[in-house]
């Protein structure tokens, strides 16, 4: 953006230029023009308002218009710090960004929550309805006699509207007051643990925006007598009989009158100058939610091994991209993330609202011009410099699990992951700052090809015992129509080789053409890449994706949703395209076409599935496991409380497998006790990280396999199918 001559900032003085010269060119239309309604059923603009105070209002909006205008451009000078992000609106994407930006402006996101969605509903339309009432109510102003529309039954029903939004107002702003500020009882856990003097203040102008145009209006009717045609006023007319006969209602009619235009002006200081701005900034940023790369992709990074670079990852403000930024200006500060952040939930450091605010704080203070922080900074808090580990801790950092729940939940589309895991980028590559346990995942990655650190030679062992098994060695072509990659779980991990044997009994069942790499398979490196070291990464991945091309590898079935969300999503940013299924949805498709016969399988017996991160919010796949368990006849499937895109998180994602947790609850063991409670005796999984902790959590409840049995989806399916043939006679694979 730096070499442009009209910048994004630009715009925005333009658009405040433009409303203020509009505004006092009414001004002067309406005192020299002069035009009334002659219908008895209308209203006579500015009654009652002397000269004087029309020539304040019409000079005082405009130039409030202007500094907020450059106030607004000040804080896009440091969006504009940014690196680039192409979030062009092109021919493919403009409908999705239309679908997108409708979702906000319509509440559709807040309303995930009824409570909060209607009553900021009520707050933002009515605002608007009443912003329309007088932009409308001023160009039948400026109209001449022959063209003005407010009169009789249009009047009559512009009256009612406005009244009616002007209570919608009243009540949005009562119940958003209650909701924060009320018993304690009546507020959600969220609004409890932040609340800044600048909410009360945004409040608090709202509410007396409403109540002094009520009072405006009631004096106005009251002094020219209570017409009967104002009765569709039907808040202001029943409140002017309160004060019909009193005495010097002029006089307090213009004091009221005043009294709303200042709030007025309150409201157009403080919009760009607190969280208020999200009025503009938060449509702008879902209207700008589509991008380039897949939900589930880290943003790429260049070849390593060809190119050099001064510095990775973010430490301060420029190593971000624009839109990073704009997601801080564009932040509510409404906690849905950190409700929903399962470290934050059992007691680690990360929060993630936190994270966007900080990064928000150091932006503003380090600006040119310094403009106010996205919310208001506690006034011991000072920013010294441009670094951002000034105020974000690494433990921060690396408590997360990368599971995606923050920005799954946004209402306002803020991308808070991409942010933490550019953190991690800088302390990983550029400080070595990474938990202890790390290394030795990073020296087996490096060194042996997985992270557990066994020899390449082991990878196939599984199969040691298994008939018709194709192990290739990579350095032929594939003659079969899939590759099964297996993963370094389902290969070394004893758990996980059950499901890669089960799976692999299915493909046979099913007829299914593949073979495996055994030794030549590498691991994708998904974890070196959620913990930051790119240079591993790339590593394993430009080996893999050489020899996957060497063998002409089109189609790839993989039981892991990490490898699947790697291999899928990540791999096309290095040149390695390839038509990737995961197996519950492979098994799903199976039994669909009638490859495995269903007829006899049933396991009765009660089961609950637990969504994987990167099968459901990395990759939205949610109904394929189900569908593959729900096969089963004589199931009873049950839904614990965080299930779908609300899904808990088990804990491992994000390279958390290979830490240690010493700080608060295990999140394996939170999720697992939550499974349990829904009182199956069978908990599904679809993911090998997900089976390794959800286990542990089971067991850490002195839970033994008898009472509860915790396995992959094609574990259970197998099961099923074997009981059926051995009711029949027929052998198994």
């Amino acid at each position: 953006m730096n070499g442009q001559r009209f910048k994004p900032h630009h715009l925005s003085i333009v658009v405040g230029v433009s409303f203020a010269v509009v505004t006092v060119v009414s001004g002067i239309a309406g005192a020299a023009l002069a035009f009334h309604d002659d219908s008895e059923e209308s209203r006579l603009v500015f009654a009652n308002i002397p000269d004087a105070l029309q020539v304040a209002f019409y000079t005082v909006i405009p130039i409030l218009l202007v500094i907020g205008a450059f106030q607004f451009a000040n804080r896009m000078k440091n969006w504009e710090r940014g690196k680039p992000d192409n979030r062009a609106t092109t021919s493919k994407n403009v409908k999705r960004r239309l679908r997108d930006f409708h979702a906000g402006v319509y509440m559709q996101t807040l309303l995930r929550e009824p409570a909060a969605g209607i009553m900021h509903s009520l707050i933002y339309f009515s605002f608007l309805i009443l912003l329309g009432v007088t932009t409308t109510l001023e160009v039948d102003h400026q109209l001449p006699e022959s063209a003005k529309f407010l009169h009789g039954g249009v009047y009559k029903g512009f009256a009612a509207v406005g009244d009616i939004a002007g209570l919608m107002l009243v009540v949005g702003v009562v119940w958003a007051i209650v909701r924060r500020y009320g018993p304690r009882r009546m507020r959600p856990y969220r609004i409890r643990i932040k609340s800044k003097p600048e909410h009360a203040i945004i409040l608090g102008t709202f509410l007396l925006i409403a109540l002094t145009g009520f009072a405006a209006e009631m004096f106005r009717l009251a002094l020219q007598g209570r017409p009967s045609f104002e009765k569709w006023s039907i808040i202001g007319y029943p409140l002017s009989g309160l004060v019909d006969g009193s005495s010097n209602l002029a006089g307090w009619h213009q004091a009221m009158w005043v009294a709303h235009v200042l709030t007025f002006c309150a409201f157009l200081i403080i919009l760009p100058t607190t969280m208020l701005r999200h009025m503009f900034t938060a449509p702008l940023n879902m209207y700008l939610k589509d991008k380039t790369r897949p939900k589930g992709a880290m943003k790429p990074m260049p070849n390593l091994m060809e190119t050099s670079l001064e510095t990775f990852g973010a430490s301060t403000i420029e190593d971000f991209t624009w839109k990073q930024l704009l997601d801080t200006d564009s932040c509510t500060m409404c906690g849905r993330c950190t409700s929903v952040c399962p470290a934050h939930a059992t007691g680690k450091p990360l929060d993630p609202r936190e994270i966007v605010l900080k990064v928000g704080e150091v932006m503003a203070a380090t600006g040119s011009p310094k403009v106010s922080p996205p919310i208001g900074t506690d006034p011991e808090i000072t920013i010294a410099a441009n670094w951002l580990f000034d105020r974000v801790t690494p433990e921060e950092i690396w408590s997360c699990t990368t599971c995606r729940a923050c920005d799954e939940i946004c209402p306002v589309n803020i991308e808070i992951l991409d942010k933490i895991l550019d953190m991690r980028r800088y302390l990983s590559l550029m400080e070595s700052n990474f938990p202890t346990q790390l290394g030795s995942a990073y020296r087996g990655m490096e060194n042996s090809g997985n992270p557990w650190g066994i020899s390449q030679t082991e990878r196939a062992d599984w199969a040691n015992d298994l008939e018709g098994i194709e192990i290739i060695d990579g350095t032929h072509p594939l003659e079969a129509e899939y590759l099964y990659w297996v993963g370094c779980a389902g290969s070394f991990d004893d758990k996980n080789k059950k499901v890669t044997r089960a799976m692999a009994k299915l493909l046979q069942r099913a007829k299914v053409s593949f073979a495996i790499l055994g030794p030549a398979e590498n691991c994708t490196g998904d974890s070196a890449r959620r913990s930051g070291n790119e240079y591993i990464f790339q590593m394993l991945a430009m080996q893999n994706i050489e020899t996957l091309g060497g063998m002409g590898v089109k189609k790839i079935i993989t039981q892991c949703p990490h490898c699947f969300n790697t291999l899928a999503n990540e791999y096309p940013q290095l040149g390695g395209n390839y038509e990737v299924v995961h197996h519950s949805q492979f098994l799903e498709w199976l039994i669909s076409e009638g490859k495995l016969d269903m007829s006899g399988a049933k396991l009765e017996e009660r089961v609950v599935y637990h969504d994987s991160c990167y099968l459901g919010r990395h990759n939205d796949v949610y109904m394929a496991p189900r569908k593959v368990i729900g096969s089963l006849a004589g199931i009873e499937i049950v839904e614990a409380p965080k299930n779908g895109t609300n899904g808990m998180c088990c804990g491992a994602g994000g390279a958390r497998m290979w830490m240690e947790e010493s700080i608060g609850k295990k999140v394996n063991d939170e999720r697992s006790e939550q499974l349990v409670a829904t009182g199956a005796s069978r908990i599904a999984t679809a993911c090998p990280f997900c089976y390794i902790m959800i286990d542990d959590g089971v067991k850490a409840q002195g839970l033994e396999e008898d009472q509860v049995r915790v396995a992959d989806i094609a574990m259970h399916l197998l099961e099923a199918l074997e009981n059926a043939d051995a009711v029949t006679n027929v052998p198994t694979v």
